[in-house]
């Protein structure tokens, strides 16, 4: 009887999972492995805690997923290749399936993990379940990687092939009893607070969380997106970006998706929800080719740039979303009960953060690695780089979001303020994104008192432009000089 072990990683799912279809297809006996390792994916020397939060929960799913399959979830801890070593040893496996991870510090495992595999003479078989292309694969035709993320993503469009994803199996042979794992509760992911406790609300962790996203995104959202996916106070977005992080469901499916929707008639928001993909996919062939841009600016003028060194105090109020910017605080505040926060409100965060505090955009990018249940390395890259002006396609220096005009022009109504600020819930439209522009006695009439029930601006935004637009200025005449 012929014996596989199938490394289950970030892709946890049944569903058109490539390492398992390869696997059930080759051998009689499959035993699915996942090995709990601290902070391999990141750089900052931790797992996220919303993530670990997630990951617990997935574990869950999938382990009831396998056992009402006939199989089982192999847990256990410990660096990966000792802990391969040993169940080789247990079960005389000949062959290690896994599907291809692309952070810089899992490359560099895999690939020694491979080498010593496959110097004993035991297979190995690596996938691709995560990404439309691999960043070696879909390059510039001058064989150099993407920068700009519109060619990028025109070239991968017009490439992409309509391969149907591969069904979940129905039935999975049996893993022996006398393999000896850990439970998901042992691995100590929950965190030790109830900070989680708004999370349950709001989200179900695995496939069938995954599926319900999907679907009710795509029957009920998807027509609307174009035009209302940069409104906080609407359900208009997909949601699926942490049952992507983890693999809960494959990037193929949601484009299948995509196209059965296309098909069906002319719905303009499912090419939008496509190209926005895409930006997941240019993050991931971004930090493949360019490694160093996770501590790293990619643009080496920022190597140098005057950011503040007396900010902790600036960076606390923005963590705890009590800057006195209410499109701000209500983002910072969703982020913190939910371990979620809308795209177009991540956006005027990060401006604020980098340009109109002047704090390291690393600083950002850390908070968001700890809060953020669908923390991508990969993304959260981009997507500090491209706020703080530094990375590939990047907003230019002198864009710099004002967050009360952008509170005015996405949240008009005060809806999502109103949800996440209710110190000031009461203000009418026209004040509550500008709260400190009225007297003492407005605010009274409304029972908000600025210093006391809600904080004044911590920054004045016309003097931090300026400041922003200076500093910029050092690092342009530093090139030119």
């Amino acid at each position: 009887m012929t014996i596989c072990i199938l490394w289950l990683r970030r892709d946890l799912r049944l569903d058109d999972n490539p390492a398992l279809v390869a696997a059930i297809r080759s051998h009689k006996r499959v035993i699915p492995l996942y090995i709990h390792e601290k902070g391999l994916s990141s750089s900052f020397g931790h797992d996220g805690l919303a993530s670990r939060w997630w990951l617990h929960h997935s574990l869950v799913s999938l382990s009831e997923e396998l056992s009402r399959k006939g199989s089982r979830l192999l847990i256990r801890s410990g660096e990966a290749l000792e802990v391969i070593k040993n169940l080789i040893q247990e079960t005389s496996a000949e062959t290690v399936y896994w599907n291809r991870l692309y952070t810089p510090r899992e490359i560099e495992r895999d690939r020694s993990i491979k080498a010593w595999l496959e110097g004993q003479h035991i297979k190995v078989s690596s996938h691709n379940s995560a990404l439309l292309k691999e960043p070696w694969v879909h390059r510039k035709p001058d064989g150099a990687p993407y920068r700009v993320f519109t060619p990028f993503w025109k070239s991968l469009e017009q490439s992409l092939s309509p391969d149907l994803p591969d069904a979940c199996p129905q039935a999975l042979p049996e893993v022996p009893d006398n393999l000896l794992g850990e439970s998901p509760v042992s691995l100590g992911l929950l965190p030790k607070i109830s900070w989680d406790e708004g999370f349950y609300s709001i989200w179900k962790p695995g496939e069938e969380g995954a599926w319900r996203n999907l679907d009710q995104f795509t029957n009920q959202a998807m027509s609307g997106y174009g035009h209302e996916r940069d409104i906080p106070s609407l359900s208009s977005t997909s949601r699926l970006s942490p049952h992507l992080r983890f693999g809960e469901i494959s990037i193929r499916r949601v484009f299948a998706r995509i196209r059965e929707v296309t098909e069906e008639g002319n719905v303009p928001g499912a090419l939008t929800f496509a190209k926005e993909l895409g930006w997941r996919e240019f993050a991931n062939h971004l930090l493949f080719h360019y490694p160093h841009t996770v501590e790293e600016p990619l643009d080496p003028r920022y190597t140098h740039f005057p950011w503040r060194t007396d900010f902790e105090s600036d960076l606390v109020h923005w963590q705890r979303g009590m800057t006195g910017f209410p499109i701000i605080d209500a983002g910072m505040r969703e982020l913190w009960a939910t371990g979620w926060m809308h795209n177009r409100v991540r956006m005027i965060v990060a401006s604020f953060l980098t340009k109109n505090l002047l704090i390291p955009w690393q600083r950002g990018a850390e908070w968001f690695w700890d809060t953020l249940v669908d923390a991508d390395l990969a993304a959260n890259t981009l997507g500090w780089q491209w706020s703080s002006g530094c990375g590939a396609d990047a907003a230019p220096y002198f864009r710099i979001f004002n967050p009360i005009l952008q509170g005015e022009k996405f949240d008009a109504e005060g809806r999502y303020v109103r949800q996440w600020v209710p110190e000031i819930s009461r203000l009418p439209a026209t004040w509550i994104h500008r709260p400190f522009e009225r007297s003492h006695a407005e605010l009274d009439a409304f029972g908000v008192r600025l210093g006391e029930h809600y904080p004044l601006p911590i920054v004045d935004l016309a003097n931090s432009r300026k400041r922003a637009l200076d500093a910029y200025e050092v690092i342009r005449n530093r090139q030119t000089a």
